[in-house]
C-alpha cells in the first residue's frame, strides 16, 4: 500500500476530522457486517456441505470474493491508521501534514497487491475501496442467503412430506396395495424415488431450486423453487384418496356384496317372471310379436363370485374397482329385466284394457236400463268371447269392442260414435 501526491486543494483541519470521523463510521459498520458474514448459518453450512452444480461454482466464487473482501478490509484498515497516525502528530496539524492527509483521504491512496486475477495490483480512493467492498459484500451475501432460504425451507418440508408418504405406505400395504399390483403402489414407488433425489439435490445444490426476485436488490431476494415439491405432493395426496377409498371399500364390502345379490337376485326373477309371462302370452294371445327373454346375467354372477373372493383374501385394491363396475352392471341388468318383463307383456295389458273398457260400457247401459237390448247384447257377447278366448286375436277382439261402444252410444243417444280407441269411455 503507498500513499500517491493529493490532487487538488489540500483539505483543512475540520475537513481531515470530519473525513476520518466518517471513515472511521463506515469502518466499524464493514467490520461489524463482515463479522456478521462470517457467522451467517448459511455460510458455516455452505463450508461444511458437500457441495456440487450451480452452487459449488457460486460458493467457489463467493468464497474469493469474502477472501478479496477481507483483503481489501485490511487495506482500508491500515490506510485508516496511517491517516489517524499523522493527524495525532499534532493538535494542529501542518501544511505538511494536511497535503499527507488530503492525499490519503482523497487520491488513489491504497494500492493492493495482487488483489484481482490478471492483475500485479489495485489502486483505490478510500471511498471507491468502500463502494468495492459493499459491492462485494452483497454480492457474497446474497449467495449466502440464497442457499440458506432454499436449506431452511425445503428439507424441512420434503421430510414432512416423506412422513406423510410412509404412512400412507402402510396404509397401502395394509389394503394389498403393492408395486406391480396396483397402479397406487407404482405411484407411491416413484414418489418415493422422486423425493430422496429432490432431498439429494436440495442439500447438494441449493441454488439450482432458487428463483431470483426480478428488479430486486435486495440480498436473497427471490423464492425457493418448489415446482417437483409441489407436484410429488399433489401427486401423494391424490394417491391418498385413492387409498381412502380402498379403506372404505374394507369397510363397507359385506354390505354392498350383500347388496349386489340382493340386486342381482331381483333382476333373475324378474327374468323368471318374464319368461313365464311370455309362455302365457303365446298361449292366450295371437297374431302377435312377443319378443325373446334372455336368461340370467352369468358373466355377472361370476365376477360377483370372484369378488366375494377378493374380499376373503383381504385384496381390497381389486375389490374396490370390480365393486364399483358390479354396483353399475347390476342396476342396468335390473333396469333390462324390468323393461323386458313390461315388453313380454304388453299384449296382456292391452287385452286387459280392452276387457276393462267393454265392461265399463256395458255397466252403462245397464245403468240407463238397457241391458237387454238385443243388438248389445249380440255384440257384448261377441266381444267377450274373442277377449276371453285362448288365443286371443287382439286386432279382431278390439275391432269387437269397438262395435259394441258404437252401438251402445247410438242406444244412449251419443252425439257421434266412437271411430277408434280413443272413443267415448265414460
Amino acid at each position: 500500500m503507498g500513499v500517491t501526491d493529493p490532487a487538488g486543494p489540500v483539505m483543512d483541519r475540520d475537513e481531515v476530522d470530519r473525513a476520518l470521523a466518517r471513515l472511521g463510521q463506515e469502518h466499524e459498520a464493514i467490520e461489524t457486517s463482515l463479522l456478521a458474514l462470517q457467522d451467517h448459518a448459511g455460510r458455516r453450512l455452505l463450508e461444511g456441505a458437500d457441495l456440487a452444480g450451480v452452487t459449488e461454482e457460486r460458493w467457489q466464487a463467493a468464497e474469493d470474493r469474502i477472501t478479496l473482501l477481507w483483503t481489501y478490509f485490511d487495506a482500508y484498515t491500515a490506510a485508516l491508521r496511517s491517516a489517524r497516525e499523522i493527524r495525532a502528530r499534532r493538535r494542529w496539524s501542518s501544511r505538511e501534514d494536511l497535503a499527507e492527509l488530503t492525499g490519503l483521504l482523497r487520491g488513489e491512496s491504497v494500492t493492493v497487491t495482487g488483489s484481482a486475477v490478471g492483475r500485479l495490483s489495485e489502486s483505490f480512493t478510500l471511498p471507491a475501496l468502500v463502494d468495492r467492498m459493499n459491492e462485494l459484500y452483497a454480492t457474497s451475501l446474497d449467495v449466502i442467503v440464497a442457499a440458506d432460504a432454499v436449506w431452511s425451507a425445503l428439507p424441512a418440508r420434503i421430510d414432512l412430506l416423506a412422513a406423510e408418504l410412509k404412512r400412507t405406505r402402510g396404509l397401502a400395504h395394509s389394503v394389498g396395495v403393492r408395486p406391480g399390483e396396483h397402479p397406487a403402489g407404482d405411484d407411491l414407488e416413484r414418489i418415493t424415488r422422486t423425493l430422496t433425489r429432490l432431498r439429494e439435490d436440495v442439500v447438494a445444490d441449493p441454488l439450482a431450486f432458487w428463483v431470483p426476485a426480478k428488479g430486486s436488490s435486495a440480498p436473497g431476494g427471490g423464492r425457493p423453487d418448489t415446482t417437483v415439491y409441489d407436484r410429488e405432493a399433489r401427486a401423494l395426496e391424490d394417491v391418498r384418496r385413492e387409498i381412502d377409498a380402498v379403506l372404505t371399500v374394507r369397510q363397507d364390502a359385506e354390505a354392498r356384496l350383500i347388496r349386489l345379490r340382493d340386486v342381482l337376485s331381483r333382476a333373475d326373477r324378474t327374468l323368471a317372471e318374464a319368461r313365464t309371462a311370455r309362455g302365457e302370452v303365446l298361449a292366450k294371445i295371437a297374431a302377435t310379436e312377443v319378443p325373446v327373454v334372455s336368461g340370467p346375467p352369468t358373466a355377472l354372477q361370476e365376477q360377483l363370485a370372484a369378488a366375494a373372493e377378493y374380499r376373503r383374501q383381504a385384496q381390497w385394491h381389486r375389490l374396490s374397482p370390480l365393486l364399483e363396475s358390479l354396483e353399475r352392471k347390476a342396476e342396468d341388468e335390473l333396469l333390462r329385466a324390468r323393461e323386458s318383463l313390461t315388453a313380454v307383456t304388453a299384449p296382456l295389458a292391452v287385452r286387459a284394457e280392452l276387457r276393462g273398457r267393454l265392461d265399463a260400457y256395458k255397466a252403462k247401459t245397464a245403468r240407463h236400463g238397457l241391458a237387454e237390448d238385443p243388438l248389445l247384447v249380440e255384440r257384448y257377447d261377441a266381444a267377450r268371447r274373442m277377449l276371453w278366448s285362448a288365443p286371443c286375436d287382439l286386432r279382431v277382439a278390439e275391432q269387437a269392442v269397438l262395435r259394441y261402444q258404437r252401438a251402445a252410444a247410438e242406444a244412449l243417444g251419443g252425439a257421434s260414435a266412437p271411430q277408434d280407441r280413443e272413443g267415448d269411455q265414460s
